[in-house]
């Protein structure tokens, strides 16, 4: 899958918006990809993670880790397409952790699996939990790279589109100046 099949596919489910934002992430942006339209369609979340496995295959990893709540669906897809485990981390204030009886072994190798890169953080507390539970984390992947492949995670990192979309903090954000309303599209209360 090619970044304008993936695009194609946020453009017919209306994931693909434009405004002003305020990101889970708290930064403001004057766009928004909202991968759970997507991934409600499961036709659509196969082919999406079959098309980012097909990018991490030579990892060879063990298992998929995503952050709960937005890499759950396309972390699954892709753990089903290289047939390999796939787990959540989830908040409990104020990091991510394994829960439900969820656990990863010393040297297993993870791939962390995300709906969207904004600055990585969400990423970064991902592969920390693999970490602190002793496997590798031998990759990184979105189905959206909003910072248009500008991250370094110190790892291979994969994505089905890389777009540069703008962000601002709240303070300096020039619709904030100009009054217009933001509106809160993601997955975090608040």
């Amino acid at each position: 899958m090619e970044q304008n099949d993936a695009l194609a596919l946020f453009r017919r489910a209306g994931a693909y918006l434009e405004g002003h934002f305020r990101l889970s992430s708290g930064l403001h942006s004057t766009g928004s990809m909202q991968s759970a339209l997507v991934l409600q369609h499961p036709a659509d979340a196969a082919a999406l993670g079959s098309a980012l496995a097909a990018r991490l295959s030579s990892l060879k990893a063990d298992a998929v880790l995503a952050p709960a709540l937005g890499g759950i669906i396309i972390g699954h897809e892709v753990a089903r397409a290289l047939g390999v485990r796939s787990l959540f981390a989830e908040r409990a204030a104020p990091a991510l952790v394994l829960r439900r009886g969820f656990a990863l072994a010393p040297g297993e190798r993870v791939v962390v699996v995300e709906d969207v890169f904004t600055t990585g953080g969400s990423t970064r507390e991902t592969m920390d939990v693999a970490r602190t539970a002793g496997a590798e984390v031998v990759g990184v992947a979105a189905i959206v790279d909003r910072s248009g492949g500008t991250i370094d995670f110190g790892v291979p990192a994969q994505s089905l589109i890389a777009i540069s979309l703008p962000t601002y903090d709240p303070a300096q954000c020039p619709l904030c100046a100009q009054g217009v309303p933001v509106v809160k599209p993601g997955s975090r209360p608040g």
